[in-house]
């Protein structure tokens, strides 16, 4: 990899070699020492630069390989991944009180999720590696785009859940043919039995938070996010948090971007968490490392009590100059409605709690009127259908009945 220099340790400075099973700094542990790729950014300065991606026809997250942690012309996985619509919602922007609104909608992507990104750069490594097996543990989304990015190039999966991941997600594990282990407790406890498993069996890590090499793939959304605005950049990304790996690689993707001339200039992040979840939040306001949460919302993707990427999200947050808000289950469910029906963009819980978050900050004021916003849906509603018909409702039952029928559609309210 001619366009990495080496990995570094975030709490110490340690340096690492690029090698195989190299995942965390020896000296920091786990949770503390997790690693970032530095780029040689002359290198990727030389070979790629604005005129570069007019000749590029990939429309996928590979047109982005030279801002990427993998071998040049290297194994991918046959599913095409990214390049997802960049809507800009006007009328939208309007009525929640902005002047320009872009939606990122990465539900449309292969699994249905952003985090296909990461999956996709997981099977191209482990390819590299030539490793036969992937695990990691999930609450559905990570889990499914492992399952799908993997079964595309023949690969076994062994996927951790905590049982609360919706059998939507579930369904697609088991479609896409991977060993799941549904772990009777919380995402916590999936993730330190995936864990243990790696270790003795030797399978391929695609814990995001552990392995440095997946938050590369997620930060390919803001790549994409600026090519498509014609490299302008917006003054706000805002996005759901979880585990903390999509906000500290959107700003990633955003450093690159800056470091090699694409841009000039840098937006603010604005990282939404879920009410009943929200550690990360806590840990922005009152300036210290995150306690763990519960995990007490319907928003399982984002339902992470202890975050393992932390350091990095906050840190991402705080150098942006931007901000954390939460967001109730309740407004979650209205910001499913309101995008579904006023933008036809379905979201998932999660998905949504970005938008949820949004318009929290244009009434608190934190955000103004004449800012460019760019608001990311990290997940597709058919996900979870369960808290769809929740938030949107039951259909209307009739007997097959002209008069009942008419009775019924004369008292819906504007239809007639």
């Amino acid at each position: 990899m001619k366009n990495v220099k080496y990995l570094k340790c975030i709490n110490c400075g340690k340096i690492y070699e690029p090698v195989s099973g190299r995942y965390t700094c020896d000296d920091c542990g786990t949770i503390e020492g997790i690693l970032d790729v530095v780029y040689d950014y002359d290198y990727i300065s030389k070979i790629c630069n604005k005129e570069y991606f007019l000749n590029i026809h990939n429309y996928s997250m590979w047109r982005y390989e030279p801002f990427l942690p993998v071998e040049k012309d290297g194994p991918k996985p046959k599913l095409r991944v990214g390049w997802s619509p960049l809507y800009k919602t006007d009328k939208l922007a309007e009525e929640i009180g902005l002047k320009t609104l872009y939606i990122k909608d990465d539900g449309i992507n292969p699994t249905a999720s952003l985090k296909d990104r990461a999956s996709a750069i997981a099977v191209a490594k482990a390819m590299e590696e030539n490793k036969k097996i992937i695990c990691c543990s999930s609450t559905g989304n990570a889990a499914s785009s492992l399952a799908g990015n993997a079964a595309s190039c023949r690969i076994k999966t062994v996927i951790f859940v905590p049982q609360r991941a919706p059998q939507g997600k579930i369904a697609q594990l088991k479609i896409f043919g991977s060993n799941v282990i549904s772990v009777k407790g919380s995402y916590n406890e999936a993730f330190k039995l995936s864990t243990m498993a790696i270790e003795k069996y030797g399978w391929y890590n695609r814990n995001a938070a552990i392995n440095p090499y997946l938050m590369e793939g997620k930060k390919t959304v803001t790549l994409e996010i600026c090519e498509q605005l014609n490299w302008k950049v917006p003054d706000w990304t805002v996005v759901s948090v979880g585990d903390g790996c999509t906000i500290a690689g959107i700003w990633k993707g955003y450093l690159d971007l800056y470091n090699t001339g694409f841009i000039n200039k840098l937006p603010k992040l604005a990282g939404v968490q879920a009410k009943g979840c929200a550690p990360l939040t806590e840990a922005f306001f009152n300036n210290t490392k995150f306690k763990p949460s519960s995990e007490n919302t319907i928003a399982d993707s984002i339902a992470v009590g202890v975050p393992r990427n932390a350091e990095k999200a906050l840190r991402a947050v705080r150098e942006s100059k931007g901000t954390f808000i939460n967001v109730t289950d309740e407004e979650i469910l209205s910001a499913m409605r309101f995008l579904g029906s006023r933008a036809g963009i379905f979201g998932e819980p999660a998905g949504v709690a970005g938008f949820a978050g949004l318009k929290k900050l244009i009434n608190e004021k934190i955000i103004d009127y004449n800012e460019m916003v760019v608001c990311i849906v990290t997940g597709n509603g058919l996900k979870d259908t369960n808290n769809a018909i929740k938030a949107s409702g039951y259909p209307i039952e009739v007997e097959p009945d002209e008069k009942e029928l008419f009775n019924v559609l004369e008292n819906i309210e504007g239809l007639l």
